[in-house]
């Protein structure tokens, strides 16, 4: 099968592969679909210890079902797998599972392909008219709706009443933002560096998209970086209301940037956000499959054969689109 595998930094070479093997409890999917990922960047940079080369990338996969009994089954795909028997999995924080594993990390081989494996409970079926493009942003969307569940379990005021503000325009952080929206929030702020991405930003939703610089002056009862770096850490624990929450959902990495003195003196909540439950990742596929989160129309699609280059463009900050997505089969 052909593949898009990442061979060393900055490196990606279409290749053939051989077809996976379902395990025990597995089915085989055919890729239809597939995003690229902050994480995926990271990896291509050569940043990522987890996955190291040579490797296939890519998590946020649509597809259909294309061995067992519900073959034919148009599906998106959960990446995370996890053991379903351990004390976390146990309690529903599936995201926490200590032999949790996650499709473009080894053992397993991601899905910039045509073909993956996957076990039956990890594949959730979608709506006739949910495109596969659609159904591709379940994953990236599912981060956002773990991170906004653990804000309203944290705040202590009614979360319509409550004004947010998104730290970074990327997939991550406009899908906090529809959201945010789902829960009720009506008054929420993007801010994104990049002026290619306001308009499609503000298009996706009734947001307020600007420059970092124009937020410095406010205060937010809640805060979601989407970014996770030194400059936006600084940035949420400064605008951030006395009692408020802040959200890392990011992982840029670099030194701590956490107002740790003011954070405590006002009594502001900090709170890691990592992946979704599966019932988190439930949730974000019936919101989609009902039409609850918008048009999902914020992504740009190509083919596999264009990664390489896309991967260029995306580094490089001149793609305008939150989300750019691959077809194996070509466009």
């Amino acid at each position: 099968m052909k593949a898009l595998v990442y061979t060393a930094p900055e490196q990606l070479v279409v290749q053939d592969m051989p077809e996976p093997q379902p395990g025990n409890d597995e089915v085989l999917v055919k890729v239809e679909c597939v995003g690229i990922c902050g994480s995926d960047m990271h990896a291509w940079k050569g940043h990522d210890e987890r996955r190291p080369a040579p490797l296939i990338l890519g998590h946020e996969v649509a597809g259909v079902i294309a061995s067992g009994d519900k073959t034919g089954q148009r599906v998106t795909v959960n990446p995370l797998v996890t053991c379903m028997d351990c004390e976390f999995c146990n309690r529903g924080h599936t995201n926490l599972c200590q032999t949790r594993q996650i499709i473009s990390m080894p053992p397993r081989q991601g899905g910039f392909t045509e073909y993956i494996s996957m076990p039956q409970r990890n594949l959730l079926p979608i709506a006739d008219d949910v495109s596969f493009e659609q159904a591709a942003l379940t994953e990236p969307i599912a981060v956002a709706w773990h991170a906004v569940e653990l804000a309203d379990q944290k705040s202590d005021f009614y979360l319509p009443d409550s004004n947010a503000l998104i730290l970074g325009g990327g997939a991550i952080g406009l899908a906090c933002a529809l959201v945010c929206n789902h829960f009720g929030i009506t008054n929420v702020s993007i801010a994104e560096t990049n002026s290619l991405r306001h308009q499609t930003l503000s298009k996706a939703g009734d947001f307020n998209v600007n420059y970092p610089q124009q937020f410095t002056d406010q205060q937010f009862d809640l805060i979601f970086d989407a970014y996770g770096g030194t400059i936006t850490q600084k940035m949420a624990s400064n605008c951030c209301k006395p009692g408020g929450v802040i959200v890392n959902v990011g992982l840029a990495g670099g030194e701590v940037g956490l107002d740790v003195r003011r954070m405590t003196l006002q009594d502001i909540s900090f709170i890691g956000s990592y992946t979704y439950t599966q019932k988190d990742f439930e949730l974000t596929t019936e919101a989609i499959n009902k039409k609850k989160l918008g048009n999902l129309d914020w992504t740009q699609a190509f083919s596999l054969e264009q990664g390489p280059s896309l991967f260029q463009s995306i580094n490089s900050g001149t793609m305008n689109a939150p989300k750019v997505l691959l077809y194996p089969e070509g466009r």
